[in-house]
């Protein structure tokens, strides 16, 4: 079986950016090609979108991780409740 798909590497990580159908801790070879023209990879449409934004001062990741901190709760136990049904 033989499937192309494009992927981002990041963070140490190649991460597809369309869906796969692969069962989980499937044991694949891979056959890397570095894309001639990354433009290809982005979502225009999004990124206009984006562009179009008046974002202001975008935050630095240690102030997101600081908000993000201040949240009660455990993400991990909700997505476990929202899982098992109890939400």
């Amino acid at each position: 079986m033989s499937k192309t798909f494009p992927a981002v590497y990041e963070n140490g990580v190649l991460r597809p950016l369309e869906a796969v159908d692969l069962p989980e801790q499937q044991v694949l070879t891979l056959l890397v090609t570095a894309s001639e023209d990354d433009s290809d990879l982005l979502d225009h449409e999004l990124m206009a979108r984006i562009d179009a934004m008046d974002l202001g001062e975008i935050p630095t990741h240690e102030e997101v991780r600081r908000i993000l901190s201040k949240i009660p709760g455990s993400l991990a136990d909700d997505i476990r409740a929202e899982r098992d049904g109890r939400r």
